[in-house]
């Protein structure tokens, strides 16, 4: 029987492990960024088209490479980071498995440039699918430029497998800024489909936080300090009034690499501990030095997991350091009685000759109990219609709620349900004969012939929106209201990205946006009905909404945005809504097609009994 194992051809073996290396074109580019560092480059040009899948382009002005280092780069295991097993517990440099260009080189055509800095003449090496096709001497300047086109070109499935323009782009703009973050001091550009994303010159890192998300990240941050035995601990965290709904700025760094650990955030998370919204997350930037040899990098092919020998103590440092920053710059609340006691001496007290006595004036005809004119109550966008409110929240015949009828009586007893059993349209009755009543400002009371039902006012105009949206996006019906004053909106990198991708969704449901330079939209018009409210609130929101939703109910991309627009356009608790819109309200949600189930797959409505109630007095 002949022998069946044998070695796989090298260009097999690389386009297996650039199945782990390179998964889309932002793993490339960090790769590529990335070996840029490593070659001491203090300027990074990164250039790209069609979300890196037509070219992904890496300039820099570091070290360069000799005719042989260039050849050799392409080849599987070559690096020049280590050379023994003992520097596996020593590194500091980016790269040092000596994958990642076999790996790009096996699924794409490069085009490598390099010279040293004492050459005269640089190379030209032109590889396609792992084969040299030509190496050449040519003219170029003093570093590397590398050029990947056509990813992926000879595995289809892979290159199906990729999303959108938008989409793509969006985690290339996470890896950027990665990457732009830990070196603050490399000035660093990016372009795209030949227009400039980013411009960023070498500065500190607070300066290279704001130039990345906004000015407005300008009055954000916090400095964290900490100088201790085990690690040293350095960046910003955000101030708890800024924190977000959704993940997306929380950045650790162990010796200047990204990582991803849930163990240190919830180190920060509890530093934060009562001070945040539930289920806000704040930004952080935070830099841990350590001794290379108390971790493992080694643990994963994309390198954002270490493993650490003393992770209690780390943890607890960190926690320590990033609540004594929000103590020491006053964010959290403090009791100080010296300092109390020492602003008593600048109050200089008055003299008791001139304590003047407070007079009070009162009305001796005041009559409590005498019928005042109404308030007008609060419009509540969405559930306004073309008549006149009645804006006396209370029906004139509340009494009659006390009266029971004989018929109410006589079938009491034969209705067993549950409290959360569905509510058929045909028990609820007719908004002229309703009797309604609003209890506590979140839930509507209402009398049915079987008993009396509960109804959650924000669950049941979340579903009402829902629907409505759901059929906006589908029909591209939605209304949009002008505004006066169209508003610019400024977002990060990676939320304008995302905005782009969802733009066509977002102007079926009525909002009337356009692109006005970078990282910037101009609003000139919101859905009718939304009421006042702030543009930039309402496509933050809107885009954190819908974060959330692809992240953790893992929805499709129209459901998660009607989603998100529903939950931030809907009535909240705590409002106050008149008798004309409660039935509005009650008639809007029986149309629904799904009107006893909350977007979070809970109960809207909770129905009682007769017989129910008639057995709690009994007891």
């Amino acid at each position: 029987m002949p022998d069946i194992i044998q070695l796989l051809p090298d260009s097999v073996a690389n386009q297996i492990a650039a199945g782990e290396v390179v998964q889309r074109p932002a793993s490339a580019v960090k790769e590529l960024v990335e070996n840029s560092i490593d070659a001491g480059a203090d300027k990074i040009q990164l250039i790209l088209k069609d979300a890196g899948k037509s070219l992904i382009q890496v300039i820099d002005n570091g070290a360069g490479m000799s005719i042989t280092d260039a050849r050799m780069c392409f080849e599987r295991h070559a690096t020049s980071k280590i050379r023994k097993a003992e520097d596996l517990f020593a590194i500091r440099t980016m790269g040092f498995r000596g994958e990642a260009m076999a790996s790009i080189a096996a699924i794409s055509h490069v085009e490598l440039k390099t010279r040293r800095h004492g050459d005269e003449l640089g190379t030209c090496i032109n590889i396609e699918g792992s084969e040299v096709v030509s190496q050449q001497p040519c003219s170029a300047n003093t570093g590397t430029s590398i050029s990947v086109r056509n990813l992926f070109y000879n595995t289809p499935a892979r290159r199906n497998f990729l999303k959108s323009n938008p989409v793509e782009m969006r985690h290339i703009v996470d890896e950027f800024q990665r990457v732009a973050l830990a070196n603050p001091g490399i000035f660093f550009t990016m372009h795209h489909d030949g227009q400039e994303v980013y411009h960023l010159p070498a500065t500190a890192l607070k300066q290279r936080i704001v130039h990345l998300f906004g000015n407005n990240y300008n009055q954000r941050l916090v400095p964290v300090e900490e100088d201790t035995s085990i690690i040293k601990l350095r960046g910003y965290v955000g101030k708890p009034e800024f924190a977000r709904k959704t993940r997306g700025e929380q950045f650790f760094f162990v010796n200047n690499r990204y990582i991803r650990d849930a163990y240190l955030n919830h180190a920060v998370l509890a530093a934060f501990e009562e001070l945040l919204p539930d289920e806000s997350f704040p930004l952080y930037v935070l830099f841990i030095e350590i001794d290379p040899s108390k971790i493992d990098i080694n643990v994963h092919p994309t390198k954002t997991e270490i493993k650490y020998q003393d992770e209690k103590s780390i943890y607890a440092i960190i926690r320590s350091a990033v609540k004594r920053s929000l103590g020491k710059y006053n964010i959290t609340p403090t009791l100080d009685f010296d300092q109390e006691n020492s602003i008593g001496h600048l109050i200089t007290p008055t003299p008791p000759d001139r304590i003047v006595q407070p007079t009070i004036s009162f009305n001796p005809d005041f009559n409590p109990f005498a019928a005042e004119k109404k308030s007008s109550e609060r419009e509540i966008p969405f559930l306004r219609n073309t008549g006149d409110y009645n804006k006396t929240a209370i029906p004139q015949n509340w009494d009659t709620l006390y009266e029971i009828s004989k018929k109410d009586t006589a079938h009491q007893h034969e209705i067993h349900a549950e409290k959360t059993i569905p509510v058929e349209e045909q028990e609820v009755s007719k908004p002229s004969e309703r009797q309604l009543f609003q209890l506590h400002n979140r839930y509507i009371l209402s009398p049915i012939k079987s008993g009396f039902m509960l109804i959650n006012q924000q669950a049941a105009h979340e579903r009402v929106l829902y629907e409505r949206f759901l059929q906006q996006l589908e029909n591209h019906s939605g209304t949009s209201q002008q505004s006066l004053f169209p508003q610019s909106v400024t977002l990060n990198g990676g939320d304008f990205e995302l905005l782009k991708e969802l733009l066509p969704d977002i102007r079926a449901l009525g909002f009337d946006v356009r692109e006005f330079g970078k990282n910037t939209v101009v609003v000139e018009g919101i859905p009718a009905d939304l009421g006042d409210v702030s543009e930039h609130a309402l496509l933050e929101h809107l885009l954190e909404g819908f974060k959330n939703n692809l992240s953790i109910l893992k929805l499709d991309k129209r459901d998660s945005l009607a989603r998100s627009l529903a939950r931030n356009a809907a009535t909240k608790i705590g409002v106050r809504l008149s008798l004309e819109e409660m039935n509005l309200l009650i008639d809007q949600l029986f149309a629904c097609q799904m009107p006893n189930i909350a977007l979070n797959g809970k109960a809207i409505i909770s129905t009682f009994t007769m017989a129910e109630l008639a057995e709690r007095f009994e007891k």
